[in-house]
């Protein structure tokens, strides 16, 4: 159907069945991929009721029964991402049984690192939370391999360039000989432990306890949880806030 004041708009249930973010469904439908009833729409402000039939790129757009938004514990070794060619355990498998519908990981937490990362098959939310201008400070505990050097927190503070980039805590605050809590705020690919790399260390635990109001808490390695709406409100404020 055409637009009208029936139906859903289309961005919405793409959004809704956890494939875009409403502002990247926008994108999708103006390059042609969205058919409704058979038909290419590029039109934005297009609806659709229930019983049409709606696809992306050929496939049904089914939206979630339940949307998610999640807080995991994930331990080393599981990989971000939804598959994987060399067969390595993936951090959203933790969530099955209990949680039939597909959730993905928002943001980066790399293999060998464990701890805080959210998991969500809301687009809109991912979108807002995910992005890299959203502001939200991510917390690590870190224990290196060698002594941590007297000048590591200034210069990480100050800036380190690497490979044409510059790593930039927030803070870091050392706690021990070989152990230091660090925040970061815009976390490039591999940051601490590039940072880590130029001082000749490496990282012998590199756990996220917190992302923004999140905290990892006492949850056990491997559990999850949902989050709860004040959460929720203060992640997507901050990030709104922010951009």
């Amino acid at each position: 159907m055409s637009a009208g004041e029936d139906g859903t708009r289309i961005q919405a249930l793409i959004a809704r069945a956890g494939l875009a973010s409403r502002r990247a469904a926008e994108e999708i439908i103006l390059a042609g991929r969205v058919r409704l009833n058979g038909r290419v729409v590029t039109e934005l402000g297009t609806r659709a009721l229930p019983t049409d039939r709606l696809t992306l790129d050929g496939k049904p757009v089914v939206a979630e029964e339940r949307i998610h938004r999640l807080a995991l514990n994930k331990p080393p070794g599981y990989l971000c991402a939804m598959r994987d060619d060399y067969g390595r355990p993936l951090a959203a498998s933790l969530f099955k049984p209990a949680i039939a519908e597909r959730v993905y990981n928002v943001g980066r937490l790399d293999l060998d690192s464990c701890g805080l990362i959210l998991f969500t098959n809301d687009g809109d939310f991912a979108a807002r939370v995910g992005h890299p201008s959203s502001g939200l400070v991510k917390e690590y505990l870190v224990e290196t391999d060698k002594p941590i050097p007297a000048d590591f927190a200034r210069r990480f503070v100050a800036g380190i360039e690497d490979e044409g980039e510059t790593l930039k805590a927030l803070d870091v605050a050392v706690t021990g000989e070989r152990r230091c809590a660090i925040r970061l705020v815009e976390g490039r690919n591999r940051e601490i432990r590039r940072a880590l790399k130029g001082f000749g260390l490496r990282a012998a635990l590199l756990r996220r306890v917190a992302i923004g109001p999140v905290r990892l808490g006492d949850l056990a390695e491997g559990s999850w949880r949902e989050l709860s709406a004040e959460e929720v409100a203060s992640l997507t404020a901050t990030a709104e806030g922010r951009r």
